[in-house]
Formats: structure tokens, sequence, C-alpha cells
């Protein structure tokens, strides 16, 4: 799998997102796969594929994308997630979006 938002200035990135990634699902009691974790990685850069995201933002869109795993979010709150991130038009706007979803009084 190609990643066309790797970080030139920082070669081991995607590694070590990956490997977070493997380390959070154990500590919240779904350890996944190499597989798995790399299909999530892949699921973030696809999503991000439009803008131009900092480390962090991928970071963030990767964990979030990890918490529905485990968590067994339903199908529909997933395909919201993702249809959301595509609309949006750059990287603040991603963060806005996983700010809202965190936030208890978005209601």
């Amino acid at each position: 799998m190609s990643n066309p938002l790797s970080h030139p200035e920082d070669p081991g990135f995607d590694s070590s997102i990956q490997e977070n990634l493997k380390q959070l699902s154990a500590q919240l009691g779904s350890p996944l796969d190499e597989l798995s974790v790399m299909e999530i990685y892949q699921n973030a850069c696809d999503l991000l594929s439009h803008v131009s995201p900092s480390p962090l933002t991928l970071a963030r869109v990767t964990g979030t994308l990890l918490v529905y795993r485990v968590k067994d979010t339903e199908l529909e709150e997933f395909k919201w997630f993702s249809t959301q991130v595509k609309q949006c038009l750059d990287e603040e706007e991603v963060e806005e979006l996983i700010e809202s979803i965190h936030r208890t009084d978005a209601l």
C-alpha cells in the first residue's frame, strides 16, 4: 500500500502511528493485528487525501477510526464521520470536526 500522506521529514512517522494504534487497541481491551492497524491507517490516509494534514491531524483521525473499530460503533456513525471528513475543505475543519465529536455539549 502506498501512502500519499507520508512525511519525508520524518520517515518513521507512519510506522510510529501504526505502532501507537496497536498499543492503544490493546489498552482499550481489543488488541488489533498488524493488518487491521494498517487498514485503519490507510483508511485515515484515504479520508484525508484531499487536504494536507499535519502529522497530528492524521494521528487524531486514525485514533478516531480506531475507537470506532474497537468500540463496535454502528456503521452509520462511521459512515457519517467518513463523509464529514471528506467534506472538510482543510485541516482546520477536520480538527473542528474531531473536537465537536468529543464535546459533551455538542447537542
